[in-house]
């Protein structure tokens, strides 16, 4: 039986991988996920992509939390806004200093896709209100997990909901909605905690975390159908 599991609050996209992100009232999913997301990375002579975390992809790059980026109507690229909120007119010669890495570039996805997993995180508000619980003198906002949707879950809905939702896939409530197919959860690292704009370095939340649920947080998922995803939109579970 179909089971709805809750209204999509929010909808965001990072135009640039791990900095900030851009609210949306709705937007187009196709099979690589919401159009324009993580489309750019910051990208250093090796190859490996700017995170919060160094991996055989990814290669660590502090600061880039305190940037943000917005994509909007444009397909020419991102724009990409300094710490302070400004516009930067030549994003990769402001990398290169921001940075002080001269071999890094603002560069678009190409063979490689930029996401570390799956390309749509939903997270839902019942396992969001926990982690403010938990941790109560955190700073605790959505942020921090860079989700694709926040959605908004019935009162009583348990936290770590989206563990049940995997190996199943959900639809919005429209004719032309996308179907999302869960398949794995995020296992977070430290970027969780990471200080960024407003949000003070808080490494609690990650330990947090890693205590009650291994580490794990969100429901991470592939297109099983291309659409368009909204806000207000009910998630239905097959």
């Amino acid at each position: 039986m179909a089971e709805i599991i809750g209204v999509i609050e929010r909808l965001w996209r990072y135009p640039v991988k791990s900095t900030g992100g851009e609210r949306l009232d709705s937007v187009d999913v196709d099979v690589r996920g919401l159009a324009g997301d993580r489309l750019y990375a910051v990208r250093d002579a090796s190859g490996k992509l700017g995170s919060g975390k160094n991996t055989r992809r990814f290669r660590r790059m502090d600061g880039l939390l305190r940037l943000s980026a917005r994509l909007g109507r444009r397909i020419d690229g991102p724009e990409l806004f300094d710490p302070l909120g400004r516009r930067v007119d030549h994003p990769t010669a402001f990398l290169r200093a921001y940075l002080q890495r001269e071999d890094v570039e603002l560069a678009r996805e190409d063979a490689v896709p930029h996401f570390d997993r799956l390309p749509v995180s939903v997270l839902s508000t019942a396992t969001l209100d926990w982690v403010r619980e938990a941790v109560p003198f955190a700073v605790v906002d959505e942020r921090r997990f860079r989700p694709n949707i926040v959605l908004r879950t019935p009162p009583g809905t348990p936290p770590f909901v989206e563990d049940a939702w995997l190996g199943r896939q959900a639809r919005g409530g429209g004719p032309d909605s996308a179907r999302l197919a869960f398949v794995s959860s995020s296992e977070r690292c430290a970027m969780s905690g990471a200080p960024q704009p407003g949000l003070p370095h808080a490494p609690e939340i990650l330990k947090a975390i890693v205590h009650a649920h291994d580490g794990r947080l969100d429901a991470l998922a592939e297109v099983a159908a291309p659409g368009r995803l909204r806000l207000g939109d009910r998630l239905v579970l097959d």
